[in-house]
């Protein structure tokens, strides 16, 4: 065999090793898997950077919607991507053993295109195997062909199964929390309706919904870059606003049940834990400070709640918040997610105002109505 020949076919042995491997880590396996010499890992990164420069550039309503796209058009660019890969890979390894194709093959183009039949299961008949070694590959390259457009198709499935079943949650927390969600908005909802004896409810929803969350974008990354279709809306703005809401109960209000609200903050800190941990995050975190805390703890207690005393809670909410949220923020600035609005939207001008010492306003509210509307 001619060197050049032989140098063609042991690439291109590599080259379909390379993107099969990369399959089966993407695809099959359930776990992460982030090795350096992966196909997916090149094409996700690199163009996820190249979209958030493009739309840092545009205006602030053309930023979303193009966002928005990259999570389901990254998916297909890494199909196209792995077939493409293989039939380069193939077309190299039928070069390599062009003597044995009919007509012999005496270019890398005319292998490519072989290869191109063969993958896809086309076979115009043009072209065909006439060794042993060029018909094992050539089957191969069809079984491969047909698998991975069937484990991806699969794949894709399971992706927007997940996603859907992620944004249900999300999107009915904003009827409570607002849009971007607030904890503090939420708590005092559910406090100006009566519902304070539902939170506990509330918790062990969203601690089955931290769970699979934690166990599907564990294992498949490329949801993190699916977007809600709802503007101010995002997975990880509820996972703070949760996550914060939680605290509080644990921490500052009384007469609450903590059990399920400390259970679901451990696995929303579980979740935030193993999402940074695989590189998603940067930017540097703004803290929540005194003041702004004080603040929402007079929104409480307007509410109706009974709170401890504000020192032991500042001391006990800063603690337990510590291990969730810079890495949750950083998070959010990765993705280009909207953040959770601590103290929510402010109070509408044509409410009952009251002020306390320092300047706040408070919207004072006579019905469920008038409170939502705050």
């Amino acid at each position: 065999m001619e060197p050049t020949r032989l140098l063609a076919l042991l690439v291109g042995v590599f080259v379909v090793a390379l993107v099969l491997w990369d399959i089966f880590q993407t695809v099959v396996v359930p776990r992460p898997t982030p090795g350096v010499y992966r196909m997916s890992r090149w094409i996700v990164r690199g163009t996820w950077r190249l979209v958030r420069i493009v739309a840092g550039r545009k205006v602030a309503s053309a930023q979303d919607p193009l966002l928005g796209m990259y999570g389901p058009a990254v998916t297909i660019i890494m199909l196209l991507s792995w077939l493409g890969g293989l039939i380069l890979g193939y077309g190299l390894v039928l070069f390599g053993l062009g003597n044995e194709i009919k007509p012999p093959i005496d270019n890398v183009g005319t292998a490519m295109y072989f290869a191109a039949e063969s993958l896809l299961t086309i076979g115009y008949g043009e072209i065909t195997a006439g060794g042993v070694a060029s018909r094992v590959v050539v089957t191969v390259a069809a079984i491969s062909g047909l698998g991975v457009v069937a484990i991806v198709i699969t794949f894709l499935f399971s992706l927007y199964a997940s996603y859907q079943r992620r944004e249900r949650d999300v999107i009915t927390l904003q009827a409570t929390a607002g849009a971007p969600p607030s904890a503090v908005k939420l708590l005092s909802m559910y406090g100006r309706l009566g519902l304070v004896d539902r939170l506990p409810d509330f918790f062990i929803t969203w601690q089955r919904w931290a769970a699979e969350v934690l166990d599907s974008h564990v294992a498949y990354p490329i949801l993190g870059y699916f977007r809600s279709s709802h503007d101010n809306l995002s997975w990880i703005s509820a996972l703070g606003t949760v996550l914060d809401a939680a605290t509080l109960v644990s921490t500052t209000i009384r007469g609450v049940p903590r059990g399920e609200a400390e259970l679901c903050r451990r696995v929303g800190v579980h979740l935030v834990e193993d999402i940074s941990s695989l590189g998603f995050g940067e930017g540097a975190s703004v803290p929540l400070t005194r003041d702004e805390f004080d603040r929402a703890y007079r929104r409480l207690r307007s509410a109706g709640y009974e709170l401890e005393p504000a020192d032991r809670a500042w001391h006990l909410f800063e603690r337990a918040r510590a291990p969730y949220a810079d890495r949750l923020e950083r998070m959010a600035n990765y993705w280009a997610t909207p953040a959770p609005a601590w103290l929510g939207t402010p109070a509408p001008l044509t409410s009952a105002v009251h002020h306390d010492a320092d300047g706040d306003a408070e919207a004072k509210s006579d019905s469920p109505v008038e409170a939502e509307a705050h």
